[in-house]
């Protein structure tokens, strides 16, 4: 395989070029193969970079784009009304064969709008989903999808999300299940009457489709490692995403807020402390961050 080569979006985020600039130069420092791409605007980007030593450019380079997409703004207006933003620009860098993938912390409604209208989707598939990879006791992680890009969703949307998240595990993962990923669909309870007749109806669907399908799986088996990948809608999944990664944060702030009330528990937690450090890593969904779309 040739060197990978990523396009960033360098101006999109809450935080813009000032956070991502300096991020992609240490993953272009971190990564002896890797080349990127950056674009947005040029002057500013080039200032930026310049703050940096030992940049290696030849495996650096800026594509100009002119405009930004804002964070607010609606995603039919980002595609429409600005051809020349950094995240149309680095997605044409994909479509023009001059990388391999796009990076964005951009606007997410136009991340797909856009990439579905320049880069198209897959025969057989309607649209696009976003996927992560959630946490689970097994340390394999589990594959959810749609995580917030189709709100509203068909059964046969619902089966297409099942046959992109196995594709998915069984080419980028290799723990033991991988090879043929099991596949469950998330509902209310494990049987079959169970959930609204979109679920019922995709829970049908997926039967007949040639995936290593487990049925129906409740929330809890997200964490528990019972699935490979999970299919959800993009409500249902967003929701449950945000859901996690405020409960993630709460019990670790909880746990450093318990061993500071007295110094008792500070003396406790000296000898608890690799157990407390451990189990604190394996609820922190700040190492899942990113999702694919």
């Amino acid at each position: 395989m040739s060197a990978p080569i990523i396009a960033v979006d360098a101006m999109g985020g809450d935080f813009g070029p000032h956070c991502i600039v300096p991020a992609s130069l240490a993953c272009l420092a971190e990564i002896p193969s890797l080349h990127l791409v950056l674009v947005g605007q040029e002057s500013l980007l080039e200032e930026l970079i310049a703050r940096h030593s030992g940049v290696d450019r030849s495996r650096l380079r800026i594509e100009h784009a002119a405009e930004v997409i804002g964070m607010a703004e609606r995603p039919s207006q980002a595609l429409r009304g600005k051809p020349d933003s950094s995240m149309r620009v680095a997605i044409n860098q994909v479509k023009d064969g001059q990388a391999h993938a796009v990076v964005s912390a951009g606007n997410t409604g136009a991340l797909m709008a856009i990439a579905r209208f320049v880069l198209k989707t897959l025969d057989g598939i309607d649209r696009p989903a976003i996927a992560s990879i959630m946490p689970s006791m097994d340390e394999t992680g589990t594959v959810v999808l749609d995580l917030g890009a189709n709100v509203d969703c068909t059964a046969e949307h619902l089966q297409q999300f099942a046959l992109m998240g196995s594709s998915l595990v069984a080419a980028t993962m290799a723990h033991a299940t991988a090879d043929n990923p099991r596949v469950g669909l998330l509902n209310i309870g494990h049987e079959d009457m169970k959930g609204n007749e979109v679920v019922k109806a995709a829970g049908e669907l997926l039967k007949q489709t040639p995936i290593n399908f487990i049925g129906n799986v409740e929330g809890n088996q997200i964490f528990t490692g019972g699935a490979d990948v999970i299919v959800c809608d993009g409500f249902v999944g967003n929701v449950l995403l945000k859901t996690s990664e405020g409960l993630s944060q709460m019990v670790r702030q909880r746990l450093t807020h318990e061993f500071k009330k007295s110094i008792w528990r500070k003396l406790t937690a000296v000898f608890a402390l690799p157990a407390i450090n451990g189990f604190k890593r394996s609820v922190d969904n700040r190492p899942f961050n990113g999702a694919a779309l």
